[in-house]
């Protein structure tokens, strides 16, 4: 059983319309939760929200029958609460439990102080939300924010369009290294698949991972002879060779014993679902552990170099990208790139995740997908990352001012553009798409803490959300203040 939000409210409940907030607190939490607040009491936009959460719950589902889940609501509440303030869940399950003015948000009077949420719930039920959902929550806050900033004034949006990388949750990736988390995941699991099947084969699963530990780190630190004379530069290369020749054998050898305690017949009965799920795990983990293996050969052994399409940077994120933006004092970063479309009130109001994507790429899908969302999108500035000559011309089909500076030499026609004073005060205001970036990446997006590409897709998205509802939120804490600053000066007049 699944509600959007309970129908009647309880004993010692507090209705939401009527929380107060610390005007002038600039923290990030109370922009957030009078942002929620406005979404909740704008008929509307709860109407319009809700519609879309109720999206979550499958149909086949009974939402009147049954054990009795989080609602709807609250799923909402802490996920974006986790996104905005960059929390982890324990962070969250904390603040859920704690927080009183949060517990207000999510539903609970003075009476509940007993009712707590589990880490796992909170979790489980965070999951539950799917990008797509949120981009359209998104697109409703981002039209009605619009609406609250400018009131009756008429007023085009101006947009201004930037990537930048969203970082997976991995380590420095070398060949070696990506072996040893194949063989080491390989062994945990090859330990409880004996113990479900009944089997003894790996009960020596501690002393095996310290052997494969102790030649990881030997090939680790082991170095190629710099020395100028032949013999010795010889000799190096041959330390490096038997160091890594005697790790891969090891790899090897696991690899042949874990096959071997695979086609043995089970001596405990467990059902087929399960042994599958298990088999599957470890299938996958041979597979990564014999790549790393041949790439390692091919490259030390062989002295080959490995093509780049045929690399992966992380077993566990097998999603991850090796990107190299030249940015000074970063050499690469391990992610996504995330293009992000601002307008001039700093609310986000489209993003991508680009998948072995580049800027020049999607350009003119990205902005045609951000025009159908918000007609009245006018104009949009750009770095020279978007620049073809194709993408400049369709970009003017689609937009009244394209401001898009060219890579490389210019003619006399195109210096006259970019000289010209339109043109010049677009690009002085692209730079505070860094802004937004920055805000960003402080507020979650500097590293994705969720699994796979669609948790990933999903941080993106509820870090998007969670920033604009935070704007909104602002906007309105400064008309209250503002509000309330008239009525002291009159009743101190």
């Amino acid at each position: 059983m699944r509600k959007i939000e309970e129908p009647q409210m309880n004993l010692g409940e507090e209705d939401i319309s009527r929380i107060q907030f610390d005007l002038r607190s600039r923290d990030e939490i109370p922009k957030l939760l009078i942002g929620l607040q406005y979404i909740y009491c704008t008929r509307s936009i709860r109407e319009a929200v809700f519609k879309i959460l109720e999206e979550i719950t499958p149909k086949e589902v009974d939402t009147k029958n049954g054990r009795p889940g989080m609602t709807l609501w609250k799923i909402l509440v802490l996920g974006i609460l986790r996104l905005n303030c960059n929390f982890d869940f324990d962070k969250v399950h904390e603040i859920a439990n704690q927080h009183k003015t949060l517990r207000r948000m999510l539903g609970h009077g003075f009476l509940d102080d007993d009712k707590e949420y589990a880490i796992q719930t909170i979790k489980d039920n965070v999951q539950l939300l799917t990008p797509e959902i949120l981009d359209r929550i998104n697109e409703i806050v981002v039209k009605e924010g619009h609406k609250l900033i400018l009131g009756k004034k008429k007023e085009k949006i101006k947009g201004s369009c930037d990537s930048f990388v969203v970082e997976t949750d991995v380590h420095y990736p070398t060949d070696i290294n990506l072996l040893f988390d194949a063989m080491r995941k390989l062994i945990e699991c090859m330990v409880f698949f004996c113990e479900k099947q009944g089997f003894s084969d790996w009960r020596q699963s501690k002393h095996k991972l310290k052997m494969i530990k102790r030649s990881f780190r030997k090939c680790q630190n082991i170095r190629h002879a710099h020395s100028k004379n032949p013999e010795k530069k010889a000799e190096g290369k041959k330390r490096v060779e038997e160091a890594h020749e005697e790790y891969l054998g090891l790899a090897k050898e696991f690899l042949i014993k874990a096959r071997q305690t695979m086609e043995k017949e089970p001596v405990i009965a467990i059902s087929m679902s399960e042994l599958l799920t298990l088999r599957i795990e470890i299938e996958k983990y041979i597979q990564h552990a014999e790549r790393q293996i041949d790439q390692i050969r091919r490259r030390v052994i062989e002295g080959k170099v490995i093509p780049h399409e045929e690399k992966v940077f992380s077993i566990f994120e097998e999603h991850t990208e090796w990107i190299v933006k030249g940015k000074a004092g970063i050499r690469q970063e391990l992610g996504h790139l995330v293009a992000v479309v601002k307008d001039q009130f700093n609310l986000i109001l489209n993003h991508r995740v680009m998948e072995k994507e580049k800027d020049v790429e999607i350009a003119v899908s990205f902005i045609s997908e951000t025009k159908k969302r918000y007609p009245d999108l006018v104009s949009c500035s750009f770095d020279r990352g978007f620049y073809s000559l194709e993408n400049k011309e369709k970009l003017g089909q689609i937009l009244d001012q394209v401001t898009l500076s060219k890579r490389g030499k210019l003619s006399f026609a195109e210096k006259e553009l970019e000289a010209s004073e339109i043109f010049l005060e677009a690009k002085r205001k692209h730079s505070a798409v860094e802004s937004s970036i920055s805000a960003l990446e402080n507020h979650g997006l500097d590293r994705c803490l969720d699994y796979g590409i669609s948790g990933y897709k999903r941080y993106v998205s509820l870090a998007v959300l969670a920033r604009n509802i935070q704007i909104v939120g602002h906007w309105i804490q400064k008309k209250r203040l503002k509000k309330r600053r008239k009525e002291k000066w009159k009743q101190a007049a």
